[in-house]
C-alpha cells in the first residue's frame, strides 16, 4: 500500500454535486483550449431551379438555423435562380418526367402544360398558407444561413450580382463550398 496518498475520511470528500460541477468546469476549460465549438453545422447544395425543387433547400435550410445549426447553401446551375430577386418569383414546375404529377406525360408534354402545372402547384401553396420563395430565403437570412452564390455559375450564366437577394454572398467557388462541407455535421446535395 502507498504512503503518498492522504488519507481521506468521508467528511472531506467532495459531494458528487462539486465533483460534477469540477468536471463541467474542466470540459468547459478544455473546450476553451481546444476551440471545439458545440454548433452543429450543415452545408447544402441546392442545384435545381424549378418551384418544386426550391422549396426542399430553403425548408431544410431554415428548419436547421431554427434548431441553432451553423447553415449554409451554396447555389449552383439552376439552383441560382432562386436567389435570384425576379427570377424567384417566376419559378415553373415541369410537368413532363415527373411522376407525381396528375396529368400523363403523353399530355403533360403538350405546349402550354407547365404552365398549367405550376399556376396548380401556386394554387396548392397560396390555399395551404405555405411560405413562399421569398419569404423562405428572408427568414432563412434572418435566422443567420448563408447563402452562396457560385461565382462560376454567375459568370456563366452572365448574372448581375445585384438581382440576388440582399445578403447572398456572391462569388464563391467550388472549393469554399467543398471546405464547407468537409466541415459539416450534415452535407446534402438538393
Amino acid at each position: 500500500m502507498s504512503t503518498d496518498t492522504p488519507d481521506v475520511t468521508a467528511d472531506d470528500a467532495p459531494s458528487r454535486a462539486e465533483l460534477a460541477a469540477r468536471i463541467e468546469e474542466l470540459e468547459e476549460s478544455l473546450a476553451e483550449a481546444t476551440g471545439e465549438d458545440d454548433t452543429k453545422k450543415m452545408s447544402i447544395i441546392a442545384t435545381k431551379g424549378t418551384l418544386d425543387m426550391a422549396y426542399p433547400p430553403l425548408i431544410l435550410a431554415s428548419t436547421a438555423a431554427a434548431f441553432g445549426y451553423e447553415v449554409n447553401v451554396f447555389h449552383t446551375f439552376w439552383g441560382l435562380d432562386i436567389l435570384h430577386e425576379e427570377r424567384s418569383k417566376n419559378l415553373k414546375l415541369s410537368s413532363v418526367g415527373n411522376p407525381n404529377m396528375p396529368v400523363p406525360n403523353a399530355v403533360a408534354a403538350l405546349p402550354g402544360m407547365d404552365r398549367v402545372t405550376t399556376k396548380m402547384m401556386e394554387k396548392k401553396i397560396a390555399d395551404n398558407d405555405t411560405a413562399t420563395i421569398e419569404e423562405l430565403i428572408e427568414m432563412s437570412l434572418d435566422m443567420g444561413v448563408e447563402f452562396q452564390a457560385c461565382q462560376m455559375t454567375i459568370e456563366l450564366m452572365d448574372y448581375d450580382e445585384n438581382d440576388f437577394y440582399d445578403g447572398v454572398t456572391t462569388g464563391v467557388g467550388a472549393a469554399t463550398a467543398l471546405q464547407d462541407m468537409a466541415d459539416a455535421d450534415i452535407q446534402l446535395l438538393v
